[in-house]
């Protein structure tokens, strides 16, 4: 029998996949889902070792924990992906498209390699994992996904290719809040802003820039873009689909 969530506990009982889950921001995503009581199962292409560590925290609270590799670049792993889990837990509920890449480069740089690879990631991977999904999820489900500020104004030069593939989820988000809704299965966007991960540390020769560009001064933190992922994945949030929701400190202000 599916225990019935607690207010503390109100993902008790839910099934979860974070794509990209073994650092930054989806790695303090599965730890907050699971500390919401969820069991979670994460992704990785690199970094198997913390991915390792973040399924081991996850046990510790006393929930299952995956973690296995999974291309976003490929055309098959996505679904696989969510089929695996859904079969590992018995159910699925909660889907966090989060892996994701940065390609920063000028215009004229921009191969179409780096195209091909930048959209299967972002874009694709994301539409076939929640087709996959939306196969095996009931009333109740949530399918969020992580974009970036980038997506509605760009400060700067070297983006365009990040930007326009982050900006495609806006669009996502919304169709599949239209095809999903009669079933009463939510889908969301995070936005982040400048946020203290591997891919963007707070210390890099680049952040005080950024820094700048905010209305409080200061970087985010994974576990507030986390907090906001878990809130939306619950009954608190239910309330919310095909909503953007912007966590980058007044950035676009």
């Amino acid at each position: 029998m599916t225990a019935t969530p607690t207010t503390s506990l109100p993902l008790l009982g839910k099934a979860a996949l974070v794509t990209g889950g073994s650092r930054g921001i989806g790695a303090a995503t599965a730890r907050k889902l699971a500390a919401d009581g969820a069991d979670v199962a994460l992704t990785y292409v690199s970094g198997e070792g913390r991915a390792k560590e973040v399924a081991e925290d996850i046990r510790a609270l006393g929930r299952h924990a995956l973690a296995f590799r999974s291309d976003s670049a490929s055309a098959t792993d996505p679904a696989e992906a969510v089929h695996h889990t859904a079969h590992e837990f018995g159910r699925f509920d909660i889907l966090v498209n989060n892996a994701g890449i940065f390609p920063s480069s000028p215009l004229a740089e921009i191969t179409l390699e780096d195209i091909d690879r930048t959209l299967a990631v972002h874009v694709r991977a994301a539409l076939l994992a929640a087709q996959a999904a939306a196969g095996h999820m009931t009333e109740g489900g949530s399918i969020i996904t992580i974009g970036s500020n980038l997506a509605e104004r760009v400060p700067g030069p070297g983006m365009t290719l990040y930007a326009a593939s982050k900006a495609a989820l806006n669009g996502l988000t919304r169709g599949l809040a239209r095809d999903l809704g009669p079933r009463g299965i939510t889908a969301n966007l995070v936005q982040p802003g400048p946020t203290d991960t591997d891919m963007n540390p707070a210390d890099s020769a680049k952040a005080d820039g950024q820094r700048a560009l905010t209305a409080l001064g200061r970087y985010n933190t994974p576990e507030r873009v986390a907090a906001l992922v878990a809130f939306l994945a619950g009954e608190a949030g239910a309330g919310s689909t095909g909503a953007v929701f912007t966590v980058d400190s007044g950035a676009n202000a």
